[in-house]
């Protein structure tokens, strides 16, 4: 076992290379990075458990990719593939063969909303809801850690199971997240194989010198019967695949249920709910409960085969009511599909438990414990609203759970930093830097996750940094910062960059102003913040110090050691000794002359950072005249809103049923992102 600091793609391809013979794959985002990961550890001549490279085939389409799928395992090849959202939907059909013909094989998906208003690169679970009644098991990850542990779960029981996988984690909440984890070396997976099932399996594999048919077609007279000869394989799946996880628990050091509980052992209030939400319910549930709350969360693991036996065993006797949380919507439905399957286990077994359900988390909306604790609140209420939504306004339908109070969960010493870039900058990459320095040079642990807008190269990107002494197990936005850093000049007067900031914090701004040009250049609600909460502030020309040493546009450097220099997550002079290894690791194929550039860069950073002594005036700045503009209705209460990045405070009746937006739009915006 080693340590590393990875996102949850490359956790989940590390063990799904491990196990498989063959990949058929088909890019689509947010799931891309497993298939590249493993083409390249291929070409670089990895070798699985079965001490062979991976064989990778990349086809013309996802239904394509399944087909190659269905068609390898047939031959008795273990096979895997990664997608997600539509292409998901494209190997609906393939599912259906796969898991009718007990064919065992594990699809990675990066759970991701399926187009329907619009399209959405961003996660929930609509695609995996699409997939329930193919037959295939779903396992759901919540974690980094967990994309690790549950892909190893997921290969090993459906050898034993004879009925194929899916191992789901939310898409870039989870796919992109980058955590410390632990991985498992293919030396210590290997013996965790059941060596029988595997002979049984290859020896299946269609053959000339075992002919056997599959793929008839039957009449009336015998499908039902034919279709119900399954019946024994999924009554079994859930005790085999908790039988794998008490088997690999002694090698992660990990133990996993199929329902996990955590909480007051005699809580009253229990929410229910899978994927990386479960993180967030859990560390508001430990905060609460210290408050005196009787709180709990059940963690849904395998969603399918759905074992009513372990879901009541895992939920406390004392549990008076239940509150259901679907990342998924189902138009036209009495409620979310988890929500109908807890309703319709608790009253096949007789349970009188309140069961109320809700939808979150659509195409990626920020799920936080300020948000757990209004769902909570809503239980415990007399009446409470049931199909509510939390996350957002609906003035609407007027479902929606206010947030009345903002709380913060997060254990006392991380330090939470934010970082706004513009895309092709350089400053995603270099907080993964950062993260993986710290990440690999000391015991702390650290997460990050990246925010894009649409407009990738020259749109804004927040970056979202933990550092802190225990596991992070917050998978939500920063909203209370130690540190932002301003990338790009032209942002202080579009967005509330300063918003959430700590007393006291340290705020570093990239410009060419002296303190006498910003007295004019920065708006006057960024100054009253800077004096009004007492931060140390700090200014670095990085497009002079690039352009000095001959790097054009590429700030990241640069930035990177300002960071280190004044953030104190580590100390400064280990981390200058360590960017510049990682500098000469990254650059030294591209020769001296580029390794020495940004070297250089990293020294004349450290001489050109200076620390901006403010007026305390600036506490008393006084607001601009706002220039009224005549603009068509939606660009004043959409667009606009939506440019500053204050689209989540837009409700429900803001926007058109179908999804139409009015043309023409564009040229009412004016980035001005140019230095």
């Amino acid at each position: 076992m080693f340590k590393q600091t990875v996102d949850g793609n490359t956790a989940a391809a590390h063990v799904a290379y491990a196990f498989s013979d063959v990949a058929a794959i088909y890019p689509i985002t947010p799931s891309s990075p497993m298939a590249e990961l493993c083409d390249s550890w291929a070409a670089h001549g990895r070798k699985n458990i079965w001490g062979q490279k991976l064989r990778i085939s990349e086809m013309q389409s996802e239904a394509g990719a399944a087909g190659a799928v269905h068609g390898s395992l047939a031959a008795g090849a273990f096979t895997t593939t990664f997608t997600a959202s539509q292409g998901l939907l494209l190997m609906i059909p393939n599912m259906y063969k796969i898991a009718g013909e007990h064919l065992p094989s594990v699809f990675h998906v990066t759970a991701r909303a399926v187009a329907t208003h619009a399209l959405s690169i961003f996660g929930d679970h609509s695609d995996v809801m699409a997939t329930r009644q193919t037959g295939f098991a779903l396992l759901a990850s919540g974690s980094v850690q967990e994309a690790h542990d549950m892909a190893l779960i997921a290969h090993l029981a459906t050898v034993k199971a004879e009925v194929p996988f899916v191992h789901f984690f939310d898409g870039f909440r989870t796919s992109h997240e980058i955590q410390k984890i632990e991985l498992l070396d293919y030396d210590e997976i290997a013996p965790l194989i059941d060596m029988a099932a595997v002979k049984k399996f290859r020896q299946r594999g269609l053959t000339p010198e075992r002919p056997i048919q599959r793929g008839t077609a039957q009449n009336p007279d015998i499908f039902f019967q034919a279709r119900e000869a399954s019946n024994p394989y999924y009554l079994a799946a859930p005790e085999i695949v908790q039988q794998v996880m008490d088997q690999v628990a002694p090698v992660l050091g990990r133990r996993y249920r199929l329902f996990d509980y955590a909480g007051a052992p005699d809580a009253t209030d229990v929410i229910v709910t899978m994927g990386s939400s479960t993180e967030v319910v859990e560390e508001t549930v430990n905060y609460l409960t210290k408050q005196g709350r009787k709180v709990g969360v059940l963690k849904v693991r395998l969603y399918r085969p759905f074992s009513a036996k372990h879901f009541l065993a895992a939920l406390p006797t004392t549990c008076q009511r239940i509150a259901v949380l679907d990342r998924t919507k189902e138009p036209g439905a009495v409620g979310e599909p988890l929500y109908q399957d807890v309703c319709s286990v608790l009253k096949e077994n007789g349970k009188k438990i309140t069961v109320i359900g809700g939808r979150y988390g659509l195409g990626s909306k920020e799920f936080t414990p300020s948000m757990v604790n209004a769902v909570f609140n809503n239980l415990a209420a007399v009446g409470p609203i049931n199909h509510f939504t939390v996350g957002i306004t609906d003035d609407v339908t007027f479902n929606s759970l206010p947030i009345t109070e903002e709380i913060s969960t997060e254990p006392e010493g991380t330090v939470r930093c934010k970082f706004f870039g513009l895309g092709s900058d350089g400053t995603v990459g270099a907080n993964k830097n950062s993260i993986k320095i710290i990440g690999d040079h000391t015991d702390m642990y650290a997460q990050g996750y990246f925010v894009y807008d649409s407009k990738k190269s020259g749109g804004i990107t927040i970056s979202h940094l933990r550092f802190g002494h225990v596991p992070i197990t917050s998978p939500y936005l920063i909203t209370e910062a130690d540190f932002i850093a301003c990338h790009n000049p032209s942002y202080v007067k579009k967005y509330d960059i300063l918003a959430g900031i700590k007393k006291g914090g340290t705020f570093l701004l990239n410009s060419s102003w002296n303190l006498e040009q910003m007295e004019t250049e920065l708006p006057a609600s960024l100054k009253r913040t800077i004096a009004q909460k007492q931060l140390k502030f700090y200014n670095i020309d990085a497009e002079r110090i690039a352009a000095e040493v001959g790097l054009g546009g590429r700030i990241n450097t640069i930035m990177q050691t300002a960071f280190f220099q004044i953030a104190n997550v580590i100390e400064p002079e280990k981390a200058i000794q360590y960017i510049k290894e990682a500098i000469r690791k990254t650059f030294g194929k591209k020769g001296e002359d580029i390794v020495n550039m940004n070297i250089a860069s990293v020294d004349k950073a450290l001489e050109a950072l200076e620390e901006v002594h403010y007026p305390a005036e600036w506490a008393k700045a006084k607001d601009e005249p706002v220039e009224v503009k005549d603009e068509p209705a939606f660009v004043r209460d959409v667009m606009r809103p939506m440019l500053r990045q204050e689209g989540d405070k837009l409700p429900v009746s803001a926007f058109t049923p179908d999804g139409s937006f009015p043309t023409g739009t564009t040229k009412y915006e004016k980035r001005g992102i140019a230095v």
